[in-house]
């Protein structure tokens, strides 16, 4: 399988790119919104409309410079406000608000999987409308996947750091919590060392080979594909 132009990399991982990030924000809002906390949907952030989720830099800049360098599209949304002091039992509910990011992120894994068994059966008849679906579904799972075991990890503001915080007693909690103005650049920090990719990679592709066995694709299939959407290099 030769691998796609830049315009239909483009049309393949926009989708799959714009509904992870957008739904994993939603989810935030949607879960605090159940436990006490309206403030994502007063300021009208419970929407999929990628618009009202769009942050100059995670959803425009960091996909076009992904896109140029890699070969692919990966980026962020703004973050849905959550009111600590609104929801019923904070520190627990805290927990399960950021975990909903994560967890809808794996059900997209999900979504796109079986996407892919469907589009397996057009492919026969509908060879590139088929191809098309197939291709997006591995770039839905891929970015989901990314998405979710990325957000795990344990440093604040990530979800994982998020966790964390509610599961810790409330002194090391605070003091946990400390860390959070100073995760980003320490992200980014592991991310340039390449200490990220060494921790997140081996996971997402295992992971990854499972989902391709939900899809219906051989290992094989799985790594052309990822080739020719650009994830992986030849």
């Amino acid at each position: 399988m030769e691998e796609f132009s830049t315009l239909q990399k483009i049309s393949i991982w926009i989708l799959p790119v714009l509904f992870a990030i957008t739904i994993h924000e939603v989810s935030h809002g949607w879960v605090a919104n159940l436990l006490g906390d309206p403030t994502a949907k007063m300021l009208g952030r419970l929407s999929i409309n990628p618009i009202k989720h769009i942050d100059p830099i995670g959803t425009v800049l960091i996909p076009a410079m992904t896109l140029l360098f890699t070969g692919f599209i990966f980026g962020y949304a703004k973050p849905v406000p959550v009111t600590y002091e609104n929801l019923r039992k904070p520190k627990r509910d805290m927990a399960w608000v950021a975990l909903a990011g994560p967890g809808s992120n794996l059900l997209m894994a999900v979504f796109w999987a079986l996407l892919i068994r469907l589009a397996l059966q057009l492919f026969q008849s509908y060879p590139t409308v088929g191809l098309f679906m197939i291709a997006s579904g591995i770039a839905g799972i891929m970015v989901n996947l990314i998405l979710m075991v990325l957000n795990l990890i344990p440093l604040p503001p990530l979800d994982g750091g998020r966790v964390m915080t509610s599961l810790l007693p409330a002194p090391l909690a605070n003091q946990f919590a400390k860390i959070e103005p100073f995760g980003f650049i320490i992200l980014i920090i592991l991310l340039v060392v390449g200490i990220l990719g060494s921790i997140i990679w081996p996971i997402v592709l295992q992971l990854l080979l499972g989902f391709s066995q939900i899809a219906g694709l051989t290992e094989q299939e799985l790594s052309a594909l990822l080739i020719a959407i650009g994830a992986l290099r030849a």
